[in-house]
């Protein structure tokens, strides 16, 4: 009996994911279908799961007609600066968090855990008013400086960091090598795994963000894409396969970028997990 439940038990559990697949994959598998389909075949019934006819019209119209390639270079170009600008300013910070030693450095670090919990809303408006007050409303910039730094950026290094021993530091610091050098050369190197992993988590949430872009770019020709998208929903809302097209693209860049760094991001969170 006991033999018969240990072989029921894995095909059980590989069932259950197998399912559990299916059903996180069919709607990504219609979106494409869908965008695919001649025009009105996406709201058929009973819904069909691949066009009887494939187009690519519906790709074509977004770049001819409403111009979707400025806002894909726009969320290109904002989410790539955010990612490299606060993975450089996020890993110094981690670093010195983890490494130097300074009066006030634990209060201060419990003091940013703490703000943690104060939602990302609650601090919209007075953030819009100091960026008005600057002059950045209707900049890229307005959309950048808030991204330049995270608390959860700070302390998913210095966690990782903390794990990297201070006699490797010390022994760099004997054959003269200047902090920044130590930084740039050793630390950067050693933590490269969780900079991939937060680099990803980083790259994904400025990709995705709706609210921000859509408060502080007022000029629609500066719009991202997740923004652009919702005015094509207004503007084309029978339109199914066109919207499902403009899904694609907005989902098809973060993919990619997972797959590509998908050894890197398993690695930083298995090793950010056993060394936190």
């Amino acid at each position: 009996m006991n033999r018969l439940i240990n072989r029921l038990l894995p095909a059980l559990w590989y069932s259950l994911l197998a399912l559990g697949l299916l059903l996180t994959l069919t709607p990504l598998w219609w979106m494409i279908a869908a965008s695919l389909m001649p025009p009105g075949e996406a709201t058929s019934y009973p819904p069909r799961l691949w066009p009887s006819a494939m187009t690519f019209e519906h790709y074509r119209a977004l770049f001819t007609r409403l111009d979707l390639a400025r806002y894909l270079l726009n969320s290109t170009l904002l989410a790539g600066a955010v990612t490299l600008i606060s993975l450089f300013i996020n890993s110094m910070a981690g670093y010195a968090f983890a490494k130097f030693r300074f009066r006030g450095r634990d209060r201060l670090f419990q003091s940013l855990l703490a703000a943690l919990v104060i939602p990302a809303q609650v601090a919209m408006l007075p953030l819009f008013l100091l960026l008005k007050q600057f002059g950045l409303i209707n900049t890229y910039w307005g959309v950048i400086i808030p991204g330049m730094a995270s608390i959860f950026g700070i302390f998913l290094i210095r966690q990782y960091l903390l794990a990297i021993p201070d006699s490797l530091l010390d022994a760099a610091r004997m054959d003269g090598a200047s902090e920044f050098r130590i930084y740039w050369s050793l630390v950067l190197p050693l933590c490269r795994p969780i900079l991939v992993t937060l680099g990803i988590f980083t790259f994904m949430g400025t990709w995705n963000d709706f609210m921000w872009p859509l408060i502080v770019l007022t000029d629609s020709a500066m719009q991202t894409l997740p923004v652009a998208l919702a005015n094509l929903l207004g503007e084309h809302v029978q339109d199914t396969e066109l919207m499902m097209a403009g899904s694609v693209l907005t989902v098809l860049p973060v993919m990619l970028l997972f797959a590509v760094l998908q050894r890197y991001y398993i690695a930083g969170i298995m090793l950010g997990g056993i060394k936190g």
